[in-house]
């Protein structure tokens, strides 16, 4: 293996938790370095959800890696599997999304991408194009590459055949459709996370039954949330959105623990390894940790807003830290019925907490503030025709008048 193959393998494999198989890389770079022909790489995402994450990027983090050693990279917007759902990991079966909300999903995907991928190097691909023209007869032709037995191996089928769960039929057609996506395309390598390894597998089975080159596959860890426990997802509200302001996306990485941070900077910071090495030196020598999340902070930031973006996201972040009142703070109208309102009911209608249990727990943590000053009373009463900054907790402000 040559320096440039050994470069650009250490590279790939930068954060990866697997790699199969290794040795055909190796042999599919050097072919590539030596005809000057680029490696197809395919990742595919079904549009359930239009707004991407930090968790999403580590994959679309790994595509861009492959574009800077020269590579095309196949994003492959799953419309027509999307229509199925993806049963891995669930306990039941997913309801299918109508043709109208994956076409907007899938809008949304392709402009969010962009803010990582570069344009000139990226194929947007939709897998409606030819599962759509495979029609009913290479669908049974497909569905018999395959046995009900092997399909039973995947771990969560698996569960749910022994618990009495049902498996729909149509959910077997989801890997083998996955599976053929890699044929369609003649990918040389697929990437997914670590819960997508049975699907990507199937890649490799179909393409060698279709006489294809079987493609590598590069299984990503799935990113932890903001609890550093569960996988980061909206549902769970533990997520740093990449939409999401510069303040709120600098201040969600600032309450990052120090030990999750270290993880957070391996699978999305673009900074060189020998940087980051240098960065956990200064910390064991004394370093403070949240000098370090700052840098990282604002490279996220300018990432994917800007560099001024990233400066005003630390000033707002240093005040807010200091106890102080943002420059820019929402303002909010709300009528009452009455001349007064309790101060939990006004903090739900101003949408700055869910509910007026929390707000009363916000309470009693001391974090409610109005004008800055501490309000420890739950049954504190403010009048009609009051103009004032309500803070609650380090990063919701909004200036209500009534």
């Amino acid at each position: 293996m040559n320096t440039q193959t050994q470069q650009a393998l250490a590279i790939i494999k930068r954060g990866a938790d697997e790699l199969l198989i290794e040795s055909e890389l190796i042999e599919k770079l050097e072919q590539s370095a030596k005809t000057g022909k680029p490696l197809r790489i395919k990742a595919g995402f079904d549009p359930t959800a239009p707004d991407l994450h930090l968790g999403h990027t580590v994959l679309i983090n790994k595509l861009r890696q492959f574009q800077d050693l020269g590579h095309h990279v196949l994003f492959l917007i799953g419309d027509f599997t999307g229509m199925i759902g993806d049963p891995t990991g669930k306990s039941a079966t997913r309801p299918p999304l109508t043709a109208e909300q994956v076409q907007e999903n899938a809008k949304s995907y392709a402009t969010q991408v962009f803010k990582i991928l570069d344009k000139d190097k990226t194929e947007i691909v939709f897998n409606s194009k030819w599962l759509t023209e495979m029609g009913a007869a290479g669908m049974l032709k497909l569905a018999a590459s395959y046995t009900v037995a092997r399909m039973l191996e995947r771990d969560d089928f698996t569960k749910r055949f022994k618990g009495n769960q049902p498996i729909a039929i149509h959910e077997f057609l989801y890997p083998l459709l996955q599976g053929y996506d890699s044929v369609a395309l003649k990918s040389d390598v697929e990437l997914g996370g670590t819960d997508q390894k049975f699907n990507l597998l199937m890649g490799r089975e179909l393409q060698k039954q279709h006489d294809q080159p079987q493609q590598c596959v590069l299984m990503m860890p799935l990113l932890e949330g903001l609890d550093g426990v569960n996988k980061m997802s909206k549902s769970l509200n533990n997520y740093i959105g990449i939409n999401e302001p510069p303040e709120t996306i600098f201040a969600k990485i600032m309450s990052v623990s120090d030990e999750l941070m270290w993880r957070y900077i391996e699978l999305l910071s673009f900074e060189s390894l020998e940087t980051i090495a240098g960065w956990k030196a200064q910390v064991a020598a004394g370093e403070n940790p949240r000098n370090i999340k700052v840098r990282f902070a604002q490279e996220i930031v300018t990432r994917f807003h800007s560099q001024a973006d990233a400066e005003k996201a630390l000033q707002d972040f240093q005040t807010r830290a200091k106890g102080g009142i943002p420059d820019e703070v929402p303002d909010v109208s709300l009528t009452i019925d009455g001349d007064s309102i309790g101060i939990a009911q006004l903090l739900k209608m101003a949408g700055l907490v869910e509910s007026t249990s929390e707000a009363y727990r916000a309470i009693d943590q001391g974090g409610i503030k109005i004008d800055g000053e501490k309000i420890s009373d739950r049954n504190f009463l403010v009048s009609k025709g009051q103009s004032f900054v309500a803070q609650v907790g380090k990063r919701k402000f909004a200036r209500i008048t009534i």
